[in-house]
């Protein structure tokens, strides 16, 4: 059974796998087709991904991949705390450029569904998280892309001070939110 918790910007989903707990921890079906379909997220996933990061402060995103390799993720975390953030990136969504933010832990046992034409990041808040997520379409290197994760227009609280952020060379050369051309076009009604 997956619990909707909260829904979000047109689309954006925060879950719950129930556990089965005993003295010996837990079991949880983290991805049951059938479950998450009963929900809303009907998503074919065709990859999994698994990202440790070593110290409190890493920051990975605000990343995405531009049509046609734009990538739908359902973001959960098996070690450490993180928060996890979805930017609305679709040109003429009524929510454009407002974003939707969890803290997702190995503990609380939440998952974060981000549809694509969303921006995605997270930044650990202790050390030495490990943040697996699936997505629905493949890496492409040339369709990869980010937006500052600090950004000033986006003012997005991370739960840490943004001086203590742990960047890549990538995120660190990141485009602001005013310089970013988005990709992604809203198809709502």
């Amino acid at each position: 059974m997956v619990e909707l918790v909260a829904e979000a910007l047109d689309g954006v989903k925060l879950v719950r796998a129930r556990r089965f707990e005993d003295e010996r921890g837990y079991f949880t079906e983290s991805w049951n087709a059938r479950a998450f379909a009963a929900i809303g997220i009907d998503t074919r996933f065709v990859q999994d991904n698994h990202s440790r990061s070593v110290k409190a402060g890493t920051v990975r995103g605000l990343h995405y991949q531009a049509p046609p390799f734009a990538q739908a993720k359902l973001v959960r975390v098996s070690q450490g705390r993180v928060m996890d953030v979805a930017v609305d990136a679709r040109r003429g969504s009524p929510s454009y450029g407002q974003h939707f933010k969890a803290e997702l832990s190995a503990d609380n046992g939440l998952q974060l569904f981000v549809p694509a034409g969303f921006l995605h990041g997270f930044m650990t808040l202790e050390d030495e998280c490990h943040v697996q997520y699936k997505v629905d379409a493949h890496y492409d290197r040339a369709s990869d892309g980010a937006v500052r994760f600090d950004d000033p227009d986006l003012a997005i609280d991370w739960g840490l001070p943004a001086a203590r952020a742990i960047l890549s060379e990538k995120d660190a050369a990141a485009p602001l939110w005013r310089d970013f051309a988005s990709p992604f076009t809203w198809q709502g009604g």
